[in-house]
């Protein structure tokens, strides 16, 4: 399948005119995933418009927290000791992004811990559009036994050097996104481009007591997405049937606190093909609650309405293959 892609990616067909001019491949470390964390470390790497390397950059940050998880990112207080906050080198990030399409694994990700960043710095980055290569891997049907950076690495023949290290990463992702890129232009693909829109009216908010527990100096804030999300353009097949997987189209609610970023979330669902509702009905395919025995009103109604309840995790998990529309 390896040979079948490079052969045809190499083939001399015309390079479709409305692909973007340059992408900056990005991977960022965080002290974790939910909306108050912070951005530790940062790697870039530009590519021109047929995916070639131009440029990389990388750059540690002081996320004015505990670091969160250094036995996945290596990143200690001593290590980030004397770094600079984000605000620091928020105009050089600006500069390697400008202009270009924002590629990434797992891309919203990315995006929103990047837009938070620059939100609390009271600027906006410089991108219009983002790229998953999860996404563009699943256009492309590679055939990967799970879409992990590293199987999509060792799919291309790419050799990881530091796992979750933010350059790494990326130097690994611009180099499995080369092919991938060529490969779609070969065939004449469009590609899973998304809209990248700015988060807005950043505003400080009190600490919870929870919150004021962390230390570090942290400070909760808050801040509203300036997007109307975009309508789901496949027919809701019915209720999600357990053990089988998610399918576009599935009108998916959420209840309760969630360990990510309930934005986040439904930004996954929605980049899926699935449609986030904002209630329940009789039509809910799914409901995804951490606490069924919660009481809210959409648990109490997806009890009523005998609509599925699913934890968090086990939708996430769900979420990594959902299945096409076209699909029985």
């Amino acid at each position: 399948m390896l040979e079948d892609l490079t052969t045809e990616a190499s083939s001399p067909a015309a390079w479709p005119a409305a692909y973007p001019q340059g992408y900056a491949v990005v991977d960022v470390e965080t002290t974790g995933l939910a909306r108050d964390d912070r951005i530790i470390s940062a790697g870039v790497y530009q590519l021109d418009a047929r995916g070639e390397v131009e440029d990389h950059w990388y750059t540690v940050v002081d996320p004015e927290r505990d670091p969160g998880p250094v036995w996945i990112h290596g990143l200690t207080r001593e290590a980030l000791r004397g770094a600079p906050l984000f605000a620091d080198v928020a105009g050089e990030f600006a500069t390697r992004l400008e202009g270009r399409v924002l590629v990434a694994h797992n891309a919203v990700f990315d995006w929103q811990m990047i837009a938070r960043e620059y939100a609390r710095a009271r600027a906006q980055a410089p991108v219009k559009q983002r790229l998953c290569t999860i996404a563009l891997s699943k256009e492309l049907a590679l055939p990967l036994p799970n879409h992990k950076l590293e199987s999509l690495a060792a799919h291309f023949g790419v050799v990881q050097e530091r796992a979750h290290h933010a350059l790494d990463d990326a130097r690994v992702l611009a180099e499995a996104f080369r092919p991938s890129l060529r490969t779609a232009a070969a065939r004449g693909m469009r590609l899973p481009l998304h809209e990248c829109l700015p988060l807005t009216e950043w505003t400080d908010r009190p600490r919870t007591g929870r919150e004021a527990g962390h230390g570090g100096g942290h400070r909760a804030t808050g801040w509203r997405p300036s997007r109307k999300r975009p309508a789901c353009p496949y027919p809701n097949p019915g209720r999600y049937e357990p053990g089988k997987p998610l399918k576009q189209g599935m009108r998916v609610a959420f209840s309760g606190d969630t360990s990510v970023e309930r934005e986040l979330l439904e930004d996954r669902a929605t980049e899926a093909g699935l449609h986030v509702a904002g209630s329940i009905s009789r039509l809910t395919s799914l409901l995804v609650a951490n606490d069924p025995d919660s009481g809210t009103s959409k648990v109490v109604k997806a009890r009523q309405y005998g609509t599925p309840i699913m934890d968090e995790a086990a939708f996430g998990q769900l979420l990594h293959d959902v299945a096409p529309a076209s699909e029985g």
